[in-house]
């Protein structure tokens, strides 16, 4: 065997032993390197996701506006509800003989003088018996002239001794008790005169007419009841029952607001009397809160009323903190890990400085001041913090 023979002979073993040996070496060497490659790819991918996961709920995380209200003093109120009324209600009826209703010359809603005619009654009998008796005070007249001639001619002839004193003495009394019927006929024309002007319906003061409960053709009299009701100078008023704790607090001049119901506006009052008493049942009293006259304020009606009965000191918020639901008035706080919680608060009359919170908070709390109906309980916010308006 020579050389070349040997060679040819080796060839095979090691192109089928040695280089499939250093093939699987290589290949085991590069899945190592792709496995730590993969892995540490999953590291980074993990550890960047988990970052950008913070940062994203960082950012989730709204931002509000806070404040810490503190203490102010606040005027202290009063609310309740009741019935509106004249405050003076004046009642008119027939104060005459009465009879048939020939003319009525008002309308609810009409402004009236004092002494105005409302309605005018069927006088014509009336009127001719003042005829009557304005003729026969004429003959009274007439008879006391002649008996007043008389006596002034006998006064003439008696120093002639033609006429004797007892006929001055006669005639004098003629001419007196002629005068005597003549004042009786002045007095009863007088009276015919007034009463007849009594069939006039007339105000009984300056006023506002509420109602009118007569027609022309209609028969009254004396148990007519009310044909006109009146409210005095057009005067209102608010009565409102409070309870007794209420009614210690209050006082004649206290200045109040009223509310009819179905107005957004609000009228000026001020209370003008205080029920001496408490009814034993209700344990209330009846606070009554004089209003100008407005067209708006009907009698009969329905209202609310704040009364002012003096100051305190509580919270003061901007409306657009207070939030309203079902439950009731409520607000946010945010707590000392950056969570809004829901407050429920009782609130005061609205002023132009803000709205009191009279209960649920002591001034030292952080208040989500806008944006509150968009905030959720227990939901993480970025506050930012501003002083009290």
């Amino acid at each position: 065997m020579n050389y070349e023979t040997q060679v040819a002979g080796d060839a095979p073993a090691r192109i089928f032993g040695e280089e499939p040996r250093s093939s699987k070496r290589r290949a085991l060497t590069i899945g190592a390197v792709i496995a730590i490659i993969l892995i540490a790819a999953a590291a980074w991918i993990s550890m960047h996701g988990k970052g950008e996961d913070a940062a994203a709920t960082v950012e989730e995380a709204p931002v509000v506006t806070v404040l810490v209200p503190g203490q102010s003093i606040v005027p202290r109120t009063v609310s309740g509800t009741g019935s509106l009324a004249a405050r003076v209600d004046m009642p008119v009826g027939v104060v005459g003989e009465g009879g048939q209703v020939t003319r009525v010359l008002v309308q609810p809603g009409d402004w009236v003088r004092a002494g105005q005619v409302l309605a005018v009654i069927e006088r014509s009998v009336q009127t001719e018996q003042i005829r009557s008796l304005a003729a026969q005070l004429e003959v009274n007249r007439a008879d006391a002239k002649l008996a007043q001639a008389q006596l002034d001619r006998a006064q003439a002839l008696v120093k002639r001794g033609f006429i004797s004193r007892a006929d001055i003495d006669q005639r004098t009394a003629t001419r007196d008790a002629a005068n005597a019927r003549v004042n009786v006929a002045v007095a009863q024309l007088a009276e015919q005169r007034a009463r007849t002007g009594r069939l006039d319906i007339r105000a009984p003061a300056a006023g506002l007419v509420l109602t009118r409960e007569v027609e022309p053709g209609q028969i009254v009299g004396s148990g007519s009841g009310v044909l006109f009701r009146m409210a005095k100078g057009g005067e209102m008023e608010l009565l409102t029952q409070l309870s007794e704790g209420d009614l210690a607090t209050l006082r004649p001049g206290n200045s109040a607001t009223v509310t009819p119901v179905g107005s957004q506006t609000e009228f000026s009052g001020r209370v003008w009397q205080v029920s001496p008493v408490v009814d034993p049942q209700t344990r209330q009293g009846i606070v009554r809160i004089a209003i100008p006259y407005n067209k708006e304020i009907r009698p009969g009606g329905f209202a609310a009323a704040k009364i002012v009965s003096g100051t305190a000191t509580a919270p003061l918020l901007p409306e657009s903190a207070i939030q309203t639901d079902a439950k009731g008035h409520f607000v946010y706080v945010i707590n000392g890990r950056n969570e809004a919680e829901r407050r429920g608060v009782e609130v005061g009359q609205v002023s132009p400085k803000g709205v009191p919170v009279t209960r649920g908070l002591n001034g030292g709390e952080r208040i989500v001041a806008s944006a509150g109906a968009f905030l959720r309980p227990g939901q993480k916010v970025r506050p930012q913090v501003q002083k009290a308006g």
